[in-house]
């Protein structure tokens, strides 16, 4: 499966994501995030190949996760619930995600992408 990058064009986090992946060739396909929200089988999907908590994969810093809430929310919410919300607006999910099916990373960090994409 080719590489997908899902991000959000003003985000700078996203920018150097997709920076570094051209810096060291790496051939992806950008998805827009808010455009092509994925969907809640896909962040499902992403939540199980990254082993990470759910809460990890909500943009706690963004506007919208302020403007709902959910920090007070996410707690007393089902696993099946915060999908659906992900799924419902790509401003809520942590951004970038890079994933190939087989491999996920989440947010920017130089020394994971270099261990998961190099």
């Amino acid at each position: 499966m080719t590489i997908q990058l899902f991000q959000y064009p003003r985000c700078t986090t996203c920018k150097k994501a997709a920076k570094w992946l051209d810096e060291h060739q790496i051939e992806y396909e950008n998805i827009h995030i808010v455009e092509q929200t994925p969907t809640k089988e896909q962040l499902k999907s992403f939540w199980e190949l990254s082993g990470l908590p759910l809460k990890k994969f909500f943009n706690t810093s963004g506007m919208k996760y302020k403007t709902l809430g959910l920090k007070d929310k996410l707690s007393t919410m089902t696993e099946d619930e915060q999908l659906e919300l992900l799924a419902s607006d790509g401003m809520l999910i942590k951004r970038p995600i890079v994933t190939d099916g087989g491999k996920i990373t989440l947010g920017f960090k130089e020394e994971d992408f270099t261990n998961t994409w190099k």
